[in-house]
C-alpha cells in the first residue's frame, strides 16, 4: 500500500473502529485533530542529538490534547499515517464548518 491509501485506510479504521465519525470530528473545534497529528510527527522524528529528541518527544507526549490512554506511538510509518489521517480528519472538519457557516 503506498501513502495515500495507508492514510486512506487509517482513516477509515478511525472511524468504523475506534467511532470517530463527523460528528465526533465536528465537536474538537480548537484544533485538537490537527494538534494531535502534529504530536505524531514529533513523536519520532530524528533531530540528530539524543538528549534533543528525547526533549522533543517529551513535549509531543505532554502536547498531547486527549487522555494519555490513547498516547500510542510505534514506528516513524505508522505515526505519518496516524497523522495524515488526522490532518484528513481536520481538513474534512474545517470544510464542514465552513459550509455551517455560509448556510
Amino acid at each position: 500500500m503506498n501513502g495515500i491509501e495507508s492514510i486512506a485506510a487509517e482513516r477509515k479504521r478511525q472511524v468504523e473502529r475506534e467511532g470517530w465519525t463527523r460528528g465526533h470530528d465536528d465537536a474538537h473545534e480548537r484544533g485538537e485533530i490537527a494538534g494531535a497529528a502534529a504530536c505524531y510527527i514529533l513523536a519520532d522524528l530524528d533531530v540528530g542529538r539524543v538528549d534533543l529528541r528525547d526533549r522533543v518527544r517529551t513535549i509531543a507526549r505532554d502536547l498531547w490534547p486527549w487522555h494519555s490512554d490513547w498516547w500510542k506511538p510505534k514506528d516513524r510509518r505508522r505515526d505519518l499515517v496516524r497523522a495524515g489521517a488526522l490532518i484528513a480528519a481536520e481538513i474534512d472538519r474545517l470544510d464542514r464548518a465552513a459550509l455551517k457557516e455560509e448556510g
